[in-house]
Parts: C-alpha cells; sequence; structure tokens
C-alpha cells in the first residue's frame, strides 16, 4: 500500500497521502533549519516527532511512513510474543497477530502519513514491559508515551492496580496462615516499592522530556501539544456525538465550557474500567481506550488504531468468535461509519444541509460503540496479568 501510494501521489489528481504527513514534514523543515515544528499552524504534536521525520528532508520524503511502517511491524512482532506468553500456541499467536498486521484499516492509516503506529509502539511496548516485570523499562515507556500523546496517561490505574505485592512478586504465601492486615499494613502496601518506582520513574521520564522541550521551544510547545487538547473543538471531520452542539456553540464563549464538561463521563467511564479489570491489564487497557475513543468529544479513523493494536491480545481470552458474532460486531461497527461518511460526503461536497443526519449517525456511532463494548466485557475471561506461580518459578521456566 506504501508503494501503490507513491504512484497515486504521482499519477492522480485525488492524493493517497494524508495531510497530516504534510504538516509533519513542514514541521521537520522547520526543526532542520534550526527554528519551531509549531511555526507550521497545526502542528499539535510533541517537537520530538518532528525530529524524527527530519530524513524527510535530508534523505527521503517518504522516510517517516517507512517509519510509521515499521512502528506497524514491531507492534505485530509484541504482539505475538504477548500472546505466546499468555498461553497460544505459535499457529495461534501468529493469526492474531495478523489482526494487526494484516488489517488494511491500520495498513491504510500508516501509508498514508499518519504517525498513530508509533504512539502504538510505545505504548504496546510498555505493556508487554511491564508482562516481563521489567518495572524501570515498562515505567520509563509510559512515560515516553504519555509525552507522545496524552491518552495513554488513563492506563496509570491498572498498571497502578497491576503493582500490587501480592502479583508482581512482592513475596507470596508460604501455606501458613497470616494475620489479618491492619490498617498501617494496607497502607505500607498500598506505597509498595513497585508503585513508588513506577511513579518515580514514569514521572521523571515524562518531566524530562517535558522540561526539555520547554527549554527549547517555552510555552508554546505546551499549549500546542497538550493544553489546545483540553479546549480543543473540532467542527469538522469528527464522528463525535459532540459534533453538532461544538458546531452551534463554536464561536460562543461557553463552548469552552462545553468542551471542558465533554471530560467528565469520559474519565469517569475510563476510570471505572481500570479499576473494574485492573487484574488484567491487557483487557483493561483495551476497554478503556474503546471507551476514551468513543466518549472524546473529537474523534477520528485515526484514534481506532488506539484500541486495535490491542484487540488480538485479548480476543484469544473472548468467547466471541469470529463467525458469526465476530463478523456481525464488524458490520455493527462499520456500518454507522459509512452512514456518517455519506452524510459528511453530502455536506462537504455536495453543499447540502445534511447537518441533523451527520449528527444522528454520530450518535448511532456512539450508542453502538457502547453496544460493543458491552458485548464485549460480558464475553471477556479476566485473566491476571499474572499467574500465582512465583518470580521465579516463571523465571525458571522460562529458561
Amino acid at each position: 500500500m506504501l508503494v501503490y501510494g507513491l504512484w497515486q501521489d504521482a499519477h492522480m489528481t485525488v492524493k493517497y497521502t494524508d495531510i497530516d504527513y504534510s504538516v509533519f514534514t513542514d514541521a521537520a523543515r522547520s526543526v532542520w533549519e534550526g527554528g519551531s515544528p509549531y511555526e507550521r499552524s497545526t502542528y499539535r504534536y510533541t517537537p520530538v516527532l518532528a525530529w524524527l521525520l527530519t530524513p524527510n528532508i535530508w534523505l527521503h520524503p517518504t522516510w517517516g511512513k517507512w517509519l510509521f511502517v515499521a512502528c506497524d511491524c514491531l507492534v505485530g512482532a509484541l504482539i505475538a510474543r504477548i500472546v505466546r506468553a499468555r498461553g497460544a500456541s505459535d499457529g495461534s499467536a501468529a493469526a492474531y497477530a495478523a489482526l494487526w498486521l494484516l488489517n488494511p484499516q491500520v495498513a491504510n492509516i500508516s501509508t498514508r502519513g499518519s504517525a498513530e503506529s508509533v504512539v502504538c509502539a510505545a505504548v504496546v511496548a510498555t505493556l508487554y514491559a511491564f508482562q516481563r516485570r521489567r518495572v524501570v523499562w515498562g515505567s520509563a515507556l509510559f512515560g515516553l508515551s504519555v509525552h507522545l500523546k496524552i491518552y495513554p496517561a488513563i492506563y496509570a490505574v491498572p498498571l497502578l492496580c497491576v503493582l500490587d505485592n501480592s502479583a508482581f512478586g512482592g513475596g507470596g504465601s508460604s501455606g501458613r496462615s497470616l494475620p489479618q492486615p491492619t490498617a498501617r499494613s494496607r497502607l505500607v502496601a498500598l506505597f509498595n516499592v513497585h508503585r513508588i518506582t513506577f511513579a518515580a520513574v514514569s514521572g521523571a521520564t515524562f518531566l524530562a522530556l517535558t522540561a526539555a522541550m520547554y527549554g527549547i521551544y517555552g510555552y508554546e510547545f505546551l499549549d500546542e501539544t497538550y493544553l489546545y487538547h483540553v479546549t480543543r473543538r473540532d467542527h469538522r471531520h469528527n464522528y463525535s456525538a459532540w459534533f453538532l452542539p461544538i458546531y452551534l456553540t463554536f464561536a460562543s464563549p461557553t463552548s469552552v465550557a462545553m468542551g471542558l464538561l465533554t471530560f467528565l463521563p469520559q474519565v469517569a467511564t475510563v476510570a471505572v474500567l481500570g479499576l473494574a479489570f485492573g487484574r488484567d491489564l491487557y483487557f483493561a487497557a483495551f476497554a478503556q481506550t474503546f471507551a476514551f475513543v468513543a466518549y472524546n468529544k473529537v474523534c477520528t479513523a485515526q484514534y481506532f488504531m488506539w484500541y486495535i493494536c490491542l484487540l488480538p491480545v485479548v480476543w484469544p481470552h473472548s468467547a466471541i468468535r469470529l463467525v458469526p458474532r465476530g463478523l456481525l460486531l464488524v458490520a455493527a461497527w462499520i456500518g454507522p461509519q459509512a452512514l456518517y461518511l455519506q452524510q459528511a460526503y453530502r455536506l462537504e461536497f455536495l453543499g447540502e444541509n445534511s447537518f441533523a443526519l451527520l449528527w444522528a449517525a454520530g450518535a448511532l456511532i456512539f450508542v453502538t460503540n457502547c453496544w460493543i463494548l458491552n458485548q464485549i466485557i460480558s464475553n471477556q475471561q479476566i485473566v491476571p496479568l499474572f499467574s500465582a506461580s512465583t518470580p521465579q518459578a516463571e523465571a525458571k521456566k522460562r529458561k
């Protein structure tokens, strides 16, 4: 698809490459020439991404796309390792990895020039590091992930649940009856060495990267990369059910308050899911991300990659098979999107007044996604990240 995209860009009026890739390239050029990536309007990302794409300027303009595809492949390799470590055979692991690697939507988004695969790679690597009990590495990768994109911060809830002494190797039961825990012992267990390490390393990584970028680019970096997304109001190209209210109040001062209020149901739902399924880190992260995207005031096709990269890891423990229920859920997921795109085409290309139907399609997408998530949760077997065996026994088994 990447090679085909190069041909389409060279020979057809309608370009294959997404406008975001042009934004990335312009920002990279500004950085390469000693300027700020924010000289390019609509660049709302960390300068680290612009730095990574400077070879677009001095090596080849398609460098970034090859980087995004490489991150896709890394995610696929990690999925295979994760699924295999959770009990799947080599053949099954390859099949589940193919749900990501051979997914045409994933390939399309990356080869058109979207950088979401970089964030997905950082997130999946973070979760895998904790599965391997690499707390320092996992914490550092978590800090990096949140710096690249704000949304992985939601995984702090299930990660803190996982970093429990009894589950994370803080000394298992020796078979003797233990005294009832006191309030003081519960408090000590709450602030155990694993959680303190996680908070210290992830916080230090995030703050170090943020401070470095702030030192170079100043307040503009904070405003464009982080603060902008808090009060963001997208009134076009937005699957969200909040689309029409945002559009109707776009020029009103009340739109800022509305933008902030939209976070309340989103934050509450995501936090509850993280706590409810925290023992199963991968499923908690998947459910949180699915809900986060569904409830978000801004929703585009690129955001779907955030939870698609986790779907192959949780599907092996679901009672939902591909035929027929899996295909039914996929059809229910795609159908409202197709209706939305039809109405968006009428509005933006034909100039017809389809605002009401466009909002109805967005609302249908939201309701359908809530139903899909409900179906997935009710059919999911919760598998704790770690078995009851000790870390020493698991290490011996791996050897």
